[in-house]
């Protein structure tokens, strides 16, 4: 088999494995639909803190502007919003139809929504040059003023959160249908991205992370592309809070929507275990970190943050490549390296190489 005919069939195994998974592991659908969104939020992520080297810690902002958008659409769209808020969501339930059509456009809006609120916030900070560690510090403070906010907006639920509607019974099990819709969210993800990549853009990001002094004086416009980048990171984030809002069912502004501390934090760690700066690192390392994750909270309960605690200190200790980048160095020829055997042999014995 040639090397097209194998990729079409790594392709294919794993399309058709993803699409039995939640009726082979019926018990295991919300966790199998939570690994997709792990999936995005690594590959998201990535794009600006691997791809373009700017490290972000408020990313998450966008995945809870997401959540309380589609949350809002759908409570707006069907009830009134004294009584619901009155009886904590605890209201007739929706048609299947009714519930689909706000979910959907709820996550559509929500996905521009972020898009905008990203576009503005990249002018301000990213267009004013703010970079490396300012950068990363400023993001850190995004994600606690958004929490904050929301805590005391009474509109959206404040402090006491806000509940999603209740999954009617004609669209099937919850988990499944959740689990298909990130599924579909992730799958779009990466195949944008590696679309993005090949081009014109991921050329322009990569300079910009390699050198963007460089590459201001080569002529690309370095602000723009670093607004774009976050606004498509933005965009998929946003989507993929709406669908988790609902499938988690209560929405809370700080362990929930703009969780800066779990999801936050994880999506970085996600991205580093398998490799940043590459575009199945985050895959790879999100699906190995969610099931780590899981084992720890149903065998090791009560000590399941120490061990988390410990899996991150591993993976920034023994892990600076990524799982990516460690078979990069062990089989480069696998990777499109070619490695010459007289170059090695003469560094072997002090020669030039």
């Amino acid at each position: 088999m040639n090397t097209t005919g194998r990729k079409y069939a790594f392709y294919g195994s794993i399309l058709i494995a993803s699409l039995i998974a939640p009726w082979a592991l019926s018990a295991y659908q919300t966790q199998l639909a939570f690994l997709w969104v792990m999936v995005v939020f690594a590959l998201t992520w990535d794009l600006v803190g691997g791809q373009m080297g700017y490290t972000s810690f408020g990313n998450v902002v966008f995945f809870g502007i997401g959540m309380y958008v589609t949350a809002i659409i759908q409570r707006n769209m069907h009830f009134d919003i004294e009584e619901y808020v009155h009886v904590a969501g605890a209201v007739e339930t929706l048609k299947p139809s009714e519930y689909l059509a706000g979910l959907l456009s709820g996550m559509g809006l929500g996905g521009i929504v972020a898009v905008v609120i990203a576009a503005i916030l990249g002018a301000l900070i990213l267009g004013m040059g703010m970079r490396g560690q300012y950068f990363g510090i400023c993001t850190l403070g995004l994600t606690v003023a958004a929490g904050e906010l929301a805590s005391g907006w009474e509109y959206i639920g404040a402090g006491s959160g806000l509940v999603t509607p209740v999954f009617p019974d004609g669209l099937g099990e919850r988990g499944a249908f959740f689990y298909y819709i990130f599924f579909l969210l992730a799958g779009v993800t990466f195949i944008t991205l590696k679309w993005l990549y090949s081009g014109r853009f991921g050329l322009a990001i990569n300079a910009i992370r390699d050198d963007e002094d460089k590459a201001e004086a080569m002529g690309i416009h370095t602000s723009k592309y670093k607004i774009v980048a976050w606004c498509i990171s933005a965009f998929f984030l946003a989507i993929a809070g709406g669908g988790m809002g609902h499938l988690i069912g209560f929405i809370d502004p700080t362990e929930v929507a703009f969780a800066g501390a779990t999801f936050g934090v994880w999506m970085i760690l996600m991205a580093i275990l398998g490799g940043k700066g590459t575009l199945w690192g985050p895959v790879i390392g999100a699906i190995i970190f969610h099931i780590t994750q899981e084992l720890f909270w149903t065998y090791l309960f009560g000590w399941q943050r120490v061990a988390m605690g410990a899996l991150i200190i591993g993976i920034v200790v023994f892990f600076p490549l990524g799982i990516m980048g460690w078979m990069r160095e062990r089989w480069p020829e696998r990777f499109g390296y070619r490695v010459e055997k007289n170059s090695v042999l003469n560094a072997s014995k002090g020669g030039q190489v």
